[in-house]
C-alpha cells in the first residue's frame, strides 16, 4: 500500500434520523483527528478508548492531536480481542470516564477495530445516559462496517451483540494508512464484510474484486481509501433510510445469520469477517438451491471469496448451526429474518420459521463447490 504525493480521499456524510456526520476517508488523516473531533463534539475532556494492540502503535499520536485541540485528555486501555467484548470490559470504560471527571458534554473517543468502536460506543450511549463518541477505526472491517451507523453492544454468554444501544457517533475518522501495521491475515479477514457489501448493493464493487482480491498486491492507498469510501456509502445509505433495524437495515445482516453460528461454535478463533464470507457462500448455495439466485451468480460469489483466501463453507454440524441461530438477535418468536441474495447487487429480506432455517442450512452448509472449509474442533 504504497503512498501517492499528496492525500487523496472522500469524505462522506451520514444523515440519520437522530444525527447527521461526516466519515473522512483521507491518508494521513490521523493526525489532524483532534481539530476535527473538536469541531464535530466539542467538550473539554476526552478518554480515549484503545485496546493492547493498537494503542502501542496509535495512541500518542492521538493524544497528541487531543491536546493540541485544547482537550484534557485520559486514555483506557483493555485487553485486545473479542473475548473482551464483555460487559466487565464495558463496565471498566464507565468507571474510568467517571475517574477522569467527564461530563455528558465531553467526548468518548474509540481508536481500535470493531471490539473497541463497540466498547467504546456503548460506553458513550450509557455514561451519564449519553455522551459524545468519536470513532477512529484501524481495521479495514471497522472502517468499512461497523465504525459507520450507530450499532454498538457486548456479547453475553448466550451470544454475540446480546446487549447494546444505538449511538451515533459524532465523526468518523479513517486513515487507510493505519492498515498498513496490520497483518495480511487480519487485512482478509476484512475483505468478507467488503464482498458483502459488493453482494448486497454493488455489481461493479463486486465486479473489481472479481478482476482483483483487495488483498492482492498492488492497490496503492488512493485506491484503498476509494474503495473503503465506496462501503461507507453503501451503509449510509441503509442506515440513512432505516436507523433502528425495522426495515432495510436488516439487508446489512447478509451472510451473518450463518456466520455468526460458526463464529460463536469456533469460540470466536476464527475472525468475523470470514464467518460473514463463509456464510454469505452458504446463504448463497441454498438461495440457489431454492432456485431464488441464479446458479452461475452464486459459483461466482463462492470465487471471489475463494480467491481471497477465505472459507467458502464450514464442516460445522447442522444441528449446531440452527441451535446457535436461535440465539441470534435477528430471531423473532419462532422465526429468524433470512437475507437472501436475488442476483449481485439485488437482496431481500425473508421471514422463515426455525424449521425452514433448517432446511436452508441444511442445502447451504456442507455443499461448497469450490474454496476451502474452516474445519472447527
Amino acid at each position: 500500500m504504497g503512498s501517492g504525493n499528496k492525500p487523496s480521499g472522500k469524505v462522506v456524510r451520514v444523515s440519520t434520523t437522530s444525527r447527521t456526520y461526516d466519515v473522512y476517508v483521507v491518508p494521513g488523516i490521523l493526525d489532524s483527528c483532534g481539530e476535527l473531533i473538536s469541531k464535530a463534539a466539542g467538550g473539554e475532556h476526552a478518554l480515549v478508548v484503545s485496546e493492547t494492540n493498537v494503542a502501542p502503535l496509535y495512541l500518542e499520536r492521538v493524544v497528541s492531536s487531543l491536546v493540541s485541540a485544547g482537550y484534557e485528555v485520559s486514555s483506557h486501555i483493555f485487553p485486545a480481542g473479542e473475548a473482551s467484548k464483555r460487559a466487565g470490559t464495558w463496565a471498566a470504560c464507565l468507571e474510568a470516564a467517571a475517574e477522569a471527571g467527564l461530563t455528558r458534554d465531553d467526548v468518548i473517543v474509540a481508536l481500535g477495530g470493531g471490539v473497541t468502536g463497540d466498547i467504546a460506543g456503548f460506553a458513550g450511549a450509557s455514561y451519564m445516559r449519553g455522551c459524545a463518541v468519536a470513532q477512529i477505526p484501524t481495521s479495514l472491517l471497522a472502517m468499512v462496517d461497523s465504525s459507520v451507523g450507530g450499532k454498538t453492544a457486548i456479547d453475553l454468554a448466550a451470544g454475540k451483540n446480546l446487549a447494546g444501544a444505538f449511538w451515533q457517533p459524532r465523526v468518523v475518522i479513517a486513515d487507510p494508512r493505519c492498515l498498513s501495521t496490520i497483518g495480511h491475515d487480519l487485512f482478509t479477514d476484512s475483505c468478507g464484510e467488503v464482498i458483502k457489501h459488493g453482494v448486497l448493493a454493488d455489481p461493479n464493487l463486486f465486479e473489481s474484486l472479481e478482476t482483483k482480491p483487495l488483498n492482492a498486491p498492488g492497490y496503492d492507498e488512493a485506491m484503498l481509501a476509494d474503495i473503503i469510501a465506496r462501503n461507507v456509502e453503501i451503509k449510509r445509505n441503509v442506515v440513512d433510510a432505516d436507523e433502528r433495524e425495522r426495515g432495510l437495515r436488516q439487508t446489512l445482516n447478509l451472510g451473518h445469520t450463518i456466520g455468526h453460528a460458526v463464529e460463536a461454535a469456533s469460540d470466536f478463533t476464527l475472525g468475523h469477517g470470514t464467518c460473514v464470507a463463509l456464510g454469505l457462500c452458504a446463504i448463497a448455495r441454498a438461495a440457489a438451491a431454492m432456485g431464488e439466485l441464479a446458479k452461475q451468480d452464486s459459483e461466482r460469489i463462492e470465487r471471489v471469496v475463494a480467491a481471497h483466501g477465505l472459507p467458502t463453507d464450514t464442516d460445522l454440524d447442522h444441528e449446531t448451526v440452527v441451535r446457535l441461530a436461535h440465539s441470534d438477535k435477528k430471531r423473532h418468536g419462532d422465526g429468524v429474518n433470512v437475507v437472501l441474495p436475488r442476483a449481485i447487487g439485488s437482496v431481500e429480506v425473508r421471514r422463515m420459521s426455525m424449521g425452514e432455517f433448517a432446511e436452508l442450512v441444511d442445502a447451504g452448509c456442507g455443499t461448497a463447490t469450490c474454496g476451502t472449509t474452516a474445519h472447527l474442533a
